[in-house]
Protein backbone atom coordinates (compact mmCIF):
# COMPACT_ATOMS: atom_id res chain seq x y z
CA UNK A 1 0.00 0.00 0.00
CA UNK A 2 2.83 2.37 0.87
CA UNK A 3 4.44 1.64 -2.51
CA UNK A 4 1.17 2.49 -4.29
CA UNK A 5 0.79 5.75 -2.36
CA UNK A 6 4.38 6.67 -3.13
CA UNK A 7 3.81 6.00 -6.84
CA UNK A 8 0.71 8.19 -6.82
CA UNK A 9 2.62 10.97 -5.07
CA UNK A 10 5.44 10.73 -7.61
CA UNK A 11 2.95 10.75 -10.51
CA UNK A 12 1.19 13.80 -9.08
CA UNK A 13 4.52 15.54 -8.58
CA UNK A 14 5.55 14.71 -12.15
CA UNK A 15 2.24 16.04 -13.53
CA UNK A 16 2.57 19.20 -11.43
CA UNK A 17 6.13 19.70 -12.65
CA UNK A 18 5.01 19.15 -16.25
CA UNK A 19 2.20 21.67 -15.85
CA UNK A 20 4.56 24.14 -14.22
CA UNK A 21 7.10 23.70 -17.01
CA UNK A 22 4.38 24.12 -19.61
CA UNK A 23 3.12 27.31 -18.00
CA UNK A 24 6.65 28.62 -17.75
CA UNK A 25 7.25 27.85 -21.42
CA UNK A 26 4.04 29.71 -22.33
CA UNK A 27 5.10 32.60 -20.13
CA UNK A 28 8.49 32.76 -21.88
CA UNK A 29 6.81 32.60 -25.28
CA UNK A 30 4.41 35.41 -24.30
CA UNK A 31 7.36 37.52 -23.17
CA UNK A 32 9.01 36.93 -26.53
CA UNK A 33 5.81 37.75 -28.44
CA UNK A 34 5.57 41.11 -26.68
CA UNK A 35 8.73 42.24 -28.42
CA UNK A 36 7.13 41.70 -31.83
CA UNK A 37 3.89 43.55 -31.29
CA UNK A 38 4.07 46.17 -34.05
CA UNK A 39 3.89 49.90 -33.65
CA UNK A 40 2.94 52.34 -36.40
CA UNK A 41 4.99 50.37 -38.93
CA UNK A 42 4.59 46.62 -38.82
CA UNK A 43 7.89 44.91 -38.12
CA UNK A 44 8.90 42.41 -40.80
CA UNK A 45 10.21 40.12 -38.07
CA UNK A 46 6.71 39.89 -36.64
CA UNK A 47 5.47 37.70 -39.50
CA UNK A 48 6.70 34.50 -37.84
CA UNK A 49 5.17 35.39 -34.48
CA UNK A 50 1.52 35.97 -35.38
CA UNK A 51 -1.18 33.84 -36.95
CA UNK A 52 -1.52 34.56 -40.66
CA UNK A 53 -4.98 36.16 -40.43
CA UNK A 54 -3.99 38.43 -37.54
CA UNK A 55 -0.78 39.42 -39.32
CA UNK A 56 -2.77 40.32 -42.44
CA UNK A 57 -5.19 42.44 -40.42
CA UNK A 58 -2.37 44.37 -38.78
CA UNK A 59 -0.39 44.64 -42.00
CA UNK A 60 -3.41 46.23 -43.67
CA UNK A 61 -4.10 48.49 -40.71
CA UNK A 62 -0.59 49.86 -40.31
CA UNK A 63 0.92 49.68 -43.79
CA UNK A 64 -1.93 49.94 -46.29
CA UNK A 65 -4.25 52.55 -44.83
CA UNK A 66 -3.60 56.29 -44.71
CA UNK A 67 -1.75 57.09 -41.49
CA UNK A 68 -4.51 59.31 -40.13
CA UNK A 69 -6.95 56.41 -40.64
CA UNK A 70 -4.69 53.78 -39.12
CA UNK A 71 -4.10 55.86 -36.02
CA UNK A 72 -7.82 56.16 -35.33
CA UNK A 73 -7.10 53.02 -33.31
CA UNK A 74 -4.11 53.78 -31.09
CA UNK A 75 -4.55 50.79 -28.79
CA UNK A 76 -1.64 48.89 -30.31
CA UNK A 77 0.55 51.91 -30.96
CA UNK A 78 0.26 53.10 -27.36
CA UNK A 79 0.94 49.65 -25.95
CA UNK A 80 4.19 49.39 -27.86
CA UNK A 81 5.61 52.88 -28.00
CA UNK A 82 4.11 54.78 -25.12
CA UNK A 83 3.67 58.54 -25.32
CA UNK A 84 5.89 61.55 -24.78
CA UNK A 85 9.33 59.97 -25.06
CA UNK A 86 8.55 56.83 -23.08
CA UNK A 87 8.77 53.20 -24.13
CA UNK A 88 6.77 50.20 -22.92
CA UNK A 89 8.15 47.83 -20.30
CA UNK A 90 6.42 44.43 -20.27
CA UNK A 91 5.90 41.96 -17.46
CA UNK A 92 4.05 38.71 -18.15
CA UNK A 93 2.36 38.02 -14.83
CA UNK A 94 0.43 34.89 -15.79
CA UNK A 95 -0.70 32.60 -18.58
CA UNK A 96 -3.95 30.64 -18.71
CA UNK A 97 -4.23 27.85 -21.26
CA UNK A 98 -7.92 27.72 -22.20
CA UNK A 99 -7.69 24.60 -24.39
CA UNK A 100 -5.11 22.55 -26.25
CA UNK A 101 -4.37 25.29 -28.80
CA UNK A 102 -5.35 28.56 -27.10
CA UNK A 103 -3.95 30.56 -24.19
CA UNK A 104 -4.28 34.04 -22.71
CA UNK A 105 -1.31 35.87 -21.20
CA UNK A 106 -1.89 38.66 -18.71
CA UNK A 107 0.68 41.41 -19.21
CA UNK A 108 1.42 44.43 -17.04
CA UNK A 109 2.76 47.37 -18.99
CA UNK A 110 4.53 50.37 -17.50
CA UNK A 111 6.05 53.26 -19.40
CA UNK A 112 9.71 54.08 -18.82
CA UNK A 113 11.97 56.80 -20.14
CA UNK A 114 14.43 56.10 -22.92
CA UNK A 115 17.32 56.06 -20.43
CA UNK A 116 15.70 53.10 -18.67
CA UNK A 117 14.37 54.97 -15.64
CA UNK A 118 10.70 54.74 -14.72
CA UNK A 119 8.24 57.58 -14.64
CA UNK A 120 6.93 57.42 -11.08
CA UNK A 121 3.64 59.00 -12.15
CA UNK A 122 2.84 56.40 -14.82
CA UNK A 123 0.28 53.74 -14.00
CA UNK A 124 0.70 50.03 -14.55
CA UNK A 125 -1.80 48.89 -17.19
CA UNK A 126 -3.10 45.35 -17.59
CA UNK A 127 -3.41 43.90 -21.10
CA UNK A 128 -4.19 40.48 -22.52
CA UNK A 129 -2.23 38.74 -25.24
CA UNK A 130 -4.16 35.93 -26.93
CA UNK A 131 -2.07 33.01 -28.15
CA UNK A 132 -2.84 30.20 -30.58
CA UNK A 133 -0.83 27.05 -31.25
CA UNK A 134 -0.23 26.70 -34.99
CA UNK A 135 1.92 23.91 -36.43
CA UNK A 136 3.37 23.26 -33.00
CA UNK A 137 4.27 26.92 -32.30
CA UNK A 138 2.52 29.41 -30.05
CA UNK A 139 1.70 32.55 -32.06
CA UNK A 140 -0.19 35.76 -31.38
CA UNK A 141 -3.87 35.59 -32.40
CA UNK A 142 -5.32 38.72 -30.77
CA UNK A 143 -4.51 41.55 -28.43
CA UNK A 144 -7.02 42.86 -25.86
CA UNK A 145 -9.74 41.35 -28.09
CA UNK A 146 -9.27 44.19 -30.57
CA UNK A 147 -8.82 42.18 -33.76
CA UNK A 148 -12.50 42.55 -34.60
CA UNK A 149 -12.18 46.30 -34.02
CA UNK A 150 -9.37 46.30 -36.58
CA UNK A 151 -11.40 44.31 -39.07
CA UNK A 152 -14.41 46.62 -38.69
CA UNK A 153 -12.18 49.68 -39.05
CA UNK A 154 -10.59 48.30 -42.21
CA UNK A 155 -13.99 47.42 -43.70
CA UNK A 156 -15.29 50.93 -43.01
CA UNK A 157 -12.18 52.43 -44.58
CA UNK A 158 -12.50 50.20 -47.64
CA UNK A 159 -16.12 51.29 -48.11
CA UNK A 160 -15.09 54.94 -47.82
CA UNK A 161 -12.22 54.39 -50.23
CA UNK A 162 -14.53 52.67 -52.72
CA UNK A 163 -16.84 55.72 -52.63
CA UNK A 164 -13.89 58.07 -53.08
CA UNK A 165 -12.57 55.99 -55.98
CA UNK A 166 -15.99 56.17 -57.66
CA UNK A 167 -16.07 59.95 -57.16
CA UNK A 168 -12.53 60.34 -58.51
CA UNK A 169 -13.29 58.17 -61.55
CA UNK A 170 -16.33 60.31 -62.33
CA UNK A 171 -14.39 63.57 -61.97
CA UNK A 172 -11.60 62.30 -64.24
CA UNK A 173 -13.87 60.90 -66.96
CA UNK A 174 -16.81 63.30 -66.92
CA UNK A 175 -15.36 66.57 -65.61
CA UNK A 176 -11.65 66.30 -66.42
CA UNK A 177 -12.51 65.84 -70.11
CA UNK A 178 -13.30 69.56 -70.33
CA UNK A 179 -9.86 70.73 -69.14
CA UNK A 180 -6.52 71.08 -70.89
CA UNK A 181 -5.04 67.62 -70.52
CA UNK A 182 -1.63 66.56 -69.25
CA UNK A 183 -0.16 63.17 -68.40
CA UNK A 184 -2.54 62.35 -65.56
CA UNK A 185 -5.68 63.71 -63.92
CA UNK A 186 -5.73 63.45 -60.12
CA UNK A 187 -8.68 65.04 -58.28
CA UNK A 188 -8.70 66.06 -54.62
CA UNK A 189 -11.88 65.48 -52.61
CA UNK A 190 -13.29 67.10 -49.51
CA UNK A 191 -16.42 65.34 -48.30
CA UNK A 192 -18.78 67.74 -46.55
CA UNK A 193 -21.38 65.11 -45.62
CA UNK A 194 -22.78 61.78 -46.79
CA UNK A 195 -26.11 60.10 -46.32
CA UNK A 196 -27.36 56.66 -47.26
CA UNK A 197 -30.75 57.21 -48.87
CA UNK A 198 -31.48 53.50 -49.35
CA UNK A 199 -29.53 50.21 -49.16
CA UNK A 200 -27.99 50.74 -52.61
CA UNK A 201 -27.76 54.54 -52.88
CA UNK A 202 -25.63 57.16 -51.11
CA UNK A 203 -25.63 60.93 -51.51
CA UNK A 204 -22.31 62.70 -50.96
CA UNK A 205 -22.03 66.47 -50.64
CA UNK A 206 -18.50 67.46 -51.59
CA UNK A 207 -16.08 70.23 -52.48
CA UNK A 208 -13.71 68.87 -55.12
CA UNK A 209 -10.85 70.00 -57.33
CA UNK A 210 -9.89 68.48 -60.65
CA UNK A 211 -6.17 68.71 -61.47
CA UNK A 212 -4.28 67.77 -64.63
CA UNK A 213 -0.51 67.25 -64.20
CA UNK A 214 2.46 66.79 -66.46
CA UNK A 215 5.20 64.48 -65.21
CA UNK A 216 8.59 66.23 -65.30
CA UNK A 217 11.37 64.25 -63.63
CA UNK A 218 10.36 63.80 -59.98
CA UNK A 219 7.77 66.60 -60.14
CA UNK A 220 4.11 66.75 -61.14
CA UNK A 221 3.58 70.14 -62.80
CA UNK A 222 0.05 71.50 -62.86
CA UNK A 223 -1.37 72.00 -66.36
CA UNK A 224 -4.95 72.90 -65.51
CA UNK A 225 -7.50 72.61 -62.73
CA UNK A 226 -10.75 73.84 -61.29
CA UNK A 227 -13.18 73.60 -58.38
CA UNK A 228 -16.44 71.63 -58.47
CA UNK A 229 -18.81 71.64 -55.51
CA UNK A 230 -22.10 69.83 -55.28
CA UNK A 231 -23.93 66.61 -54.45
CA UNK A 232 -23.10 63.26 -56.03
CA UNK A 233 -25.54 60.38 -56.14
CA UNK A 234 -23.69 57.07 -55.90
CA UNK A 235 -25.35 53.73 -56.53
CA UNK A 236 -24.09 50.19 -56.01
CA UNK A 237 -23.99 48.41 -59.35
CA UNK A 238 -22.62 44.90 -59.51
CA UNK A 239 -21.27 45.34 -55.99
CA UNK A 240 -19.30 48.43 -57.04
CA UNK A 241 -20.23 52.07 -56.30
CA UNK A 242 -20.86 54.21 -59.39
CA UNK A 243 -21.68 57.93 -59.60
CA UNK A 244 -24.99 58.27 -61.42
CA UNK A 245 -25.55 62.02 -60.96
CA UNK A 246 -23.65 65.15 -59.91
CA UNK A 247 -25.62 68.30 -59.17
CA UNK A 248 -23.08 71.13 -59.14
CA UNK A 249 -23.08 74.68 -57.85
CA UNK A 250 -22.88 77.44 -60.43
CA UNK A 251 -20.12 80.03 -60.72
CA UNK A 252 -20.13 83.75 -60.06
CA UNK A 253 -22.96 85.59 -58.35
CA UNK A 254 -25.21 82.54 -58.43
CA UNK A 255 -22.76 80.37 -56.45
CA UNK A 256 -24.19 81.16 -53.01
CA UNK A 257 -27.89 80.60 -53.82
CA UNK A 258 -27.10 77.39 -55.72
CA UNK A 259 -24.85 76.15 -52.89
CA UNK A 260 -27.52 76.88 -50.27
CA UNK A 261 -30.10 75.00 -52.32
CA UNK A 262 -27.89 71.95 -53.00
CA UNK A 263 -26.15 71.69 -49.62
CA UNK A 264 -29.08 72.74 -47.42
CA UNK A 265 -28.21 72.05 -43.77
CA UNK A 266 -24.62 71.28 -44.83
CA UNK A 267 -24.04 74.73 -46.33
CA UNK A 268 -22.17 76.16 -43.32
CA UNK A 269 -19.72 73.23 -43.40
CA UNK A 270 -19.18 73.79 -47.12
CA UNK A 271 -18.36 77.42 -46.43
CA UNK A 272 -15.80 76.47 -43.80
CA UNK A 273 -14.05 74.19 -46.28
CA UNK A 274 -14.51 76.22 -49.43
CA UNK A 275 -13.26 79.50 -47.96
CA UNK A 276 -10.11 78.06 -46.39
CA UNK A 277 -7.35 77.75 -49.00
CA UNK A 278 -4.91 76.25 -46.48
CA UNK A 279 -7.28 73.38 -45.71
CA UNK A 280 -7.90 72.69 -49.40
CA UNK A 281 -4.17 72.69 -50.12
CA UNK A 282 -3.39 70.41 -47.18
CA UNK A 283 -6.02 67.93 -48.41
CA UNK A 284 -4.63 68.14 -51.94
CA UNK A 285 -1.10 67.44 -50.74
CA UNK A 286 -2.17 64.50 -48.57
CA UNK A 287 -4.38 62.87 -51.20
CA UNK A 288 -1.87 63.44 -53.98
CA UNK A 289 0.81 61.80 -51.84
CA UNK A 290 -1.46 58.81 -51.18
CA UNK A 291 -2.25 58.54 -54.90
CA UNK A 292 1.38 58.43 -56.03
CA UNK A 293 2.19 55.85 -53.33
CA UNK A 294 -0.75 53.64 -54.28
CA UNK A 295 0.19 53.77 -57.96
CA UNK A 296 3.99 53.66 -57.45
CA UNK A 297 4.56 56.92 -59.32
CA UNK A 298 8.20 58.02 -58.78
CA UNK A 299 7.60 61.67 -57.83
CA UNK A 300 8.54 63.77 -54.80
CA UNK A 301 7.01 67.15 -55.61
CA UNK A 302 4.09 68.92 -57.25
CA UNK A 303 4.24 72.46 -58.58
CA UNK A 304 1.66 75.02 -59.69
CA UNK A 305 2.70 77.49 -62.40
CA UNK A 306 4.54 80.45 -60.89
CA UNK A 307 4.87 78.84 -57.45
CA UNK A 308 7.59 76.89 -55.67
CA UNK A 309 7.46 73.10 -55.80
CA UNK A 310 5.81 71.43 -52.79
CA UNK A 311 7.35 68.25 -51.38
CA UNK A 312 4.96 65.35 -50.94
Amino acid sequence: MKTKNLAMILLAATMLTACTNKEEQLRQRATELCQYIPGQELKKEARGFMTADFYNVLDTLFNHLPKHEAMDHEWLHYFVTGNGGTIADYEVVGVEQTDATHAIATINVRQKWEDGSFDETSDVEEHHLYMEKVDGKWLMSDFDEHKQDCIRHIEINHRKQALRDAMSDYLVKEVGEHYLKGDMCIPSLMVVASEKTNPTETRVWCDCWVWWYELSGDTLKTISGGNHSGCMTIEAKGGKPVVTAFEQTTDGASFTPSAKRIFGKHYDMLQLMHANHDVAEAVRKEQLGEYVRRHNIPVRYYQDYGWDAVEL
